[in-house]
């Protein structure tokens, strides 16, 4: 791909996936920078690369070296018991109807590796994969018997009515189910929304639309097998680039990153 006067080294694994290696040279192994902000995110290309992650889904930076300070960690609490909030399908932020418009989740370059997976697909994807693999006792419960789930009501939805779906589908899973039954019904999940889910690499990072016009995804944190506890794991950090990450002259809206929450932070019910 040729993109800030530079070829660099990409694939794609998923039609909203693009994985971005690094510069396209003969190094072996790639070498590891801060490319992200020197080309992809410097001011003259930034909201060329918005575009591109708007346009996509989710792109994918790895063998990527950065310290930039707008970064912050990601608080997980990681139950044994009812699911955290991480755990479901979810935009992120609170707000509604406006949303960051994406999220940025990395892994930092550090002496522990990530165990836990963190799962993204889009989000039309995510809701239909959530009535299809959906249990009968479920679907006929009190709080969903009512809602029309049909093919063709999911195809004319918009965001905001995929969202009240699946907040009712979600609100019903964590009623029902216990834990490992909740967790295994969204492995499930995962597999038929046909979500992106690879273990994570140090130095990567991975920016994901979240609220925006094209195509908009979801994102989760995954156990695959029982969560027991007690298992080290390498820590995540985040942001919120197009609000966070500012160009000459733009003034951080305090107000606005007041109202938002990251999906580990509360109990956000948007989805």
């Amino acid at each position: 791909m040729s993109f800030a006067n530079t070829r660099w080294r990409v694939r794609r694994p998923k039609p909203f996936v693009l994985v971005i290696e690094g510069e396209d040279v003969n190094d072996v192994p790639p070498k590891t920078r801060d490319y992200l902000h020197e080309q992809l995110l410097s001011p003259p290309w930034r909201e060329a690369f918005y575009q591109l992650v708007d346009d996509t889904g989710l792109v994918i930076c790895l063998n990527l070296h950065t310290e930039h300070p707008t970064y912050r960690d990601v608080r997980g609490r990681s139950s044994k018991g009812r699911l955290s909030q991480g755990e479901y399908y979810h935009h992120d932020g609170c707000t509604d109807p406006i949303k960051p418009r994406f999220v940025e989740i990395r892994c930092p370059i550090q002496p522990q590796t990530r165990g836990v997976a963190t799962a993204v697909a889009p989000h039309r994807d995510v809701v239909k994969a959530m009535v299809q693999v959906l249990p009968a006792e479920l679907a006929m419960s009190a709080s969903l018997a009512s809602q029309d789930m049909s093919a063709d009501a999911l195809n004319q939805m918009d965001g905001a009515a995929l969202d009240q779906l699946q907040g009712l589908i979600t609100r019903t899973v964590r009623k029902k189910l216990n834990a490992e039954g909740a967790r295994a019904y969204f492995r499930h999940v995962d597999a038929a929304a046909n979500a992106y889910f690879e273990p994570w690499a140090l130095g990567e990072s991975r920016i994901i639309a979240n609220g925006n016009k094209g195509v908009t995804m979801q994102h989760r944190r995954a156990y695959q097998a029982p969560h027991n506890g007690g298992v080290a794991n390498g820590h995540l950090v985040k942001r919120w680039p197009n609000e966070e990450l500012l160009l000459p002259g733009q003034a951080l809206d305090q107000a606005f990153l007041a109202a938002m929450c990251s999906e580990e932070d509360g109990e956000c019910t948007d989805g």
